[in-house]
């Protein structure tokens, strides 16, 4: 190796063995200054890990509508402007669509949806739930399983079965002793064979002002051409003092668009198809792909806000450097002093404060990071534990709150360690500076 290099490192390990030597004579001064840079750097990996979590949750929601769907449901109009009448997507819109979507250069497919509140029974056994009509695609779209039996066929609603399909707590309640296929559940004055039991489904949550969050588990479907033909579109709640008649062909009509591409033109097409026959607004378009674009954006300005936050107890922690620094250099000017005297340039005296400076915030960022890495585990533990304190509160936050898990971002590690060093190194200039440019006759004249 060649012999000057060999002499730079040697000089360079001196110099840090000296910095690091006077450091640890001042430990609590010391430690104090590290404990700076560390909080600053766990405060950059722990917000930024808090904000990927609640930004990938929240694109899981988004991204489990279909990044290649169109969602269009009923909307119920103001009550100025509503008389009572029909409302909402119809089956003439769905018809429209259903061309409109064959007659793509890569054709999609409409899927009709209709929902409705009911009470199911199975001898003594009542449960209020709420009544799906859909076609076999309803399976895909809603991410159901199948635990036993099967779900909707084809022919089940060309023919206009009297099927059903019973969520898995449905069919746990009202089947509580036996196996439910084949049984038969009672839906308003009609009775329906069940053919299969879904699997176990969470409950989706509401996507912003866009989707209602959706529970899956007191759900019966139904071919939707039986429901058309065995209950109609009319809906009647009577209830003390009110009497109120709802006329809802359909609930929701999703359209699969084949190329993923062709979303946001098909959108487009979408509204404005729908848009002339319905001036009072009573339907809502979601596109999920849109969302997504969306939330990628939100997110990118959200952790830039939250890096923002946290840099700012990185520079709290700098400015604790420059501040014990400045002390140093004040209480070590007799041996600045002696050291230029003895033939020391100021580079050396540089050197040193400046690796002084660098060794405090380079502990403090690796310190930081371990302390960042704790973040997932930390928030778990803490969140079961509140959730044994104070069950009640807990429970009323939203669930994208309550069930977010922090994750690390693979880059906030080396950042938050390359700002710490930049930091010791901004920080600890000046000191290193005003410390080399003492005249070395007064330095060694100070007590």
């Amino acid at each position: 190796m060649n012999p000057s290099l060999l002499s730079k490192l040697a000089r360079w390990r001196r110099t840090v063995a000296l910095s690091v030597k006077s450091l640890l004579l001042h430990p609590m001064r010391s430690g104090l200054t590290v404990l700076g840079i560390l909080i600053g750097v766990t405060s950059v990996v722990w917000l930024l890990a808090i904000g990927e979590g609640i930004s990938r949750a929240s694109q899981e929601q988004i991204a489990a509508l279909g990044a290649r769907n169109i969602i269009l449901r009923t909307i119920k109009p103001g009550s100025d402007d509503f008389d009572g009448g029909g409302y909402g997507v119809t089956r003439a819109d769905y018809l429209k669509l259903s061309s409109t979507l064959a007659s793509l250069p890569v054709p999609g497919e409409a899927i009709p949806i209709r929902e409705m509140k009911c009470e199911f029974r199975v001898g003594r056994r009542a449960l209020e739930g709420r009544l799906v009509g859909c076609t076999p695609e309803y399976q895909e779209i809603a991410r159901l399983g199948v635990a036993e039996g099967r779900f909707l066929s084809d022919m089940d609603g060309r023919s206009e079965r009297n099927h059903c399909a019973l969520s898995a707590n449905v069919a746990e309640r009202l089947f509580p002793l036996g196996d439910a296929i084949g049984e038969l559940v009672q839906v308003d004055h009609e009775f329906y064979k069940v053919v299969g039991v879904c699997d176990p489904r969470a409950a989706s949550a509401g996507v912003g002002g866009s989707l209602a969050a959706e529970d899956y588990s007191k759900d019966v479907y139904i071919p939707i051409r039986t429901m058309w033909r065995r209950l109609g579109d009319q809906i009647i709640q009577i209830q003390p003092g009110q009497f109120r008649r709802d006329l809802i062909q359909l609930s929701q009509v999703t359209l699969r668009v084949a190329d993923e591409e062709a979303v946001l033109p098909t959108a487009d097409l979408v509204r404005a198809t729908i848009a002339a026959d319905h001036p009072l607004g009573d339907y809502a378009v979601t596109v999920p792909m849109e969302l997504l674009e969306q939330a990628n954006t939100t997110r990118l300005m959200f952790m830039l806000l939250l890096g923002l936050i946290a840099a700012i107890s990185l520079v709290v922690g700098g400015i604790g450097i420059m501040n014990i620094m400045l002390a140093t250099v004040t209480e070590r000017t007799r041996e600045i002093g002696i050291r230029r005297a003895l033939g020391a340039k100021r580079g050396d005296i540089v050197s040193q404060f400046l690796t002084e400076s660098v060794v405090l915030s380079v502990v403090g960022g690796l310190l930081g990071v371990v302390g960042g890495l704790f973040c997932r585990p930390l928030a778990i533990g803490l969140r079961t534990q509140l959730e044994r304190w104070i069950p009640e509160q807990m429970a009323a936050v939203p669930d994208l709150v309550r069930n977010v898990e922090p994750e690390i971002v693979p880059w906030s590690i080396p950042l938050s360690m390359g700002i710490s060093v930049v930091v010791g190194v901004a920080f600890g200039v000046y000191p290193a500076i005003r410390a080399a440019r003492l005249d070395p006759i007064e330095a060694l004249r100070h007590d």
